[in-house]
């Protein structure tokens, strides 16, 4: 047997790329490059913007001509970054030669010596990877997911008023609606998604082991915690005071923990669609050319909600290990951190994948009214609750004397399922208002669901 052509071994890099190829822009080895390439020549520039060192302000078109390493960076620098880490066999120090090497091109050879200048590798590292997770989850991960999000308000305002019985236990209970249901992942998504946006990305610059030794070593003079704190923030992140080698994540064990929180949510979402789809309550769309089953041609298989599953499970799992392992670096610094980082991109691929099956599942299945109806004219049994709580209200009222409603619809009510015409005649017989009886006599299993069109409000553009 002849060998295959090299192939991807994750099938996100393989049968899955269009669905996370945004991930690709920040969370790639390549993406990270930039990143690194982007700190250096912006620390490289606040040094010479501030002629620390008897350096010079660059001018206009040199400083432009060195944020152009970043903005057109690519095949080219991506290969010549291959080939200086064969030598180096250290990525971020490749990084600083593809620098120096962009300083002599541009006839800058009298500052070459500020590029990396009294950094740590994970002073550039942290804040590489702080500034590509958060373009990745602000630019890629976030707008997916508001997308679902979307969807189901979409969904909850169209089925606001859709009758539907209610299961608690997984057995029969008090009417809700279509649209209440689906309003209530859209208040649980907006919380989540509320505190994935509100995520501080912090950054760390301050050497060896965070204490700006050689920083002191260099000019005593100088407020370094104060230049630390001014570089950090001009990229956009927050600054962390104190670390040791490294930034601590605790950052990222926060956004990782809320994203597995939002993934779980929408597991959540995905196992309830497939279980009314499989009481009939919903009804998949046949897609043309589609098949569900290689033997029975009838069916069509909810795919889409269980590969989101599949996927939203293997993300969380990623994302959880991630949170709780990077939290931990013995003394003031280990590797272990450096190995996990890279399967970032991973854990959040997983759940774009996720959300791009969902997003096409929501839009392939309708509402079975006919169905939903139907199950609620076999369910009078459920207005139990509203028969014993009207009683309760007319003791209260004085206007009847039965001593335990609740016994009383216990006994006509469960494990046994009742038609209209004898929950009537129970309720003509009952010791209670002829108000109450009215009321009650007009009341339906599809016309018992509360407020539940009126809460769809709560999520309501």
């Amino acid at each position: 047997m002849s060998p295959l052509p090299e192939q991807p071994l994750s099938p996100l890099d393989g049968r899955y790329r269009a669905s996370v190829a945004g991930l690709g822009e920040f969370l790639s080895e390549a993406g990270l490059n930039r990143a690194r390439v982007q700190v250096e020549v912006e620390w490289l520039l606040y040094l010479t913007d501030h002629e620390l060192f008897g350096s010079s302000r660059l001018d206009h078109e040199q400083a432009r001509a060195l944020r152009a390493l970043v903005a057109d960076f690519g095949q080219a620098e991506i290969d010549e970054l291959a080939t200086l880490e064969a030598t180096t066999r250290h990525d971020v120090k490749a990084v600083e030669y593809l620098v120096r090497h962009k300083l002599a091109d541009l006839g800058l050879n009298d500052v070459a010596e500020l590029t990396h200048f009294a950094c740590t590798s994970e002073d550039i590292n942290n804040l590489s990877y702080a500034l590509t997770i958060g373009s990745a989850v602000r630019e890629v991960w976030t707008p997916r997911l508001r997308s679902i999000i979307e969807k189901l308000r979409a969904l909850s305002v169209e089925h606001r008023d859709t009758p539907m019985l209610a299961h608690t236990h997984g057995q029969p209970a008090t009417p809700t609606t279509v649209g209440k249901e689906f309003a209530v992942f859209v208040y649980r998504l907006e919380r989540v998604i509320a505190q994935v946006e509100a995520t501080q990305y912090l950054g760390k610059f301050s050497g060896a082991t965070g204490t700006f030794a050689a920083h002191v070593a260099a000019d005593p003079g100088l407020d370094w915690p104060a230049i630390s704190s001014e570089f950090v923030t001009s990229l956009g992140l927050e600054w962390n005071p104190l670390t040791t080698q490294i930034e601590s994540h605790d950052w990222q064990a926060e956004l990782y923990q809320r994203m597995s929180h939002a993934n779980r949510i929408l597991h959540n979402l995905c196992t309830d669609i497939w279980t009314y789809i499989s009481m009939g309550y919903f009804t998949q769309i046949p897609q043309a050319g589609a098949t569900g089953s290689s033997t029975m041609p009838h069916k069509i298989n909810p795919i889409r909600f269980e590969n989101a599953e599949a996927n939203l499970e293997l993300s969380s799992a990623l994302l959880e290990s991630l949170s709780q392992t990077l939290v931990t670096s013995r003394l003031q610094r280990d590797l272990t951190d450096s190995s996990t980082q890279r399967n970032i991109g991973v854990a959040i691929g997983h759940s774009m994948l996720a959300m791009d099956n969902l997003g096409r599942g929501l839009s392939e299945f309708s509402i079975d009214t006919a169905a939903l109806a139907a199950d609620l004219d076999s369910n009078w049994e459920i207005l139990g609750e509203a028969i014993q709580t009207v009683i309760r209200a007319e003791i209260t009222a004085g206007r009847s004397s039965i001593s335990d409603p609740y016994a009383l619809l216990k006994e006509l009510t469960r494990g046994r399922r009742i038609g209209q015409t004898e929950l009537v005649e129970f309720i003509d017989a009952l010791d209670i208002g002829q108000e109450a009886k009215d009321g009650l006599r007009v009341l339906t299993p599809a016309g018992y669901a509360g407020l539940a069109s009126d809460l769809v409000r709560f999520v309501q553009k």
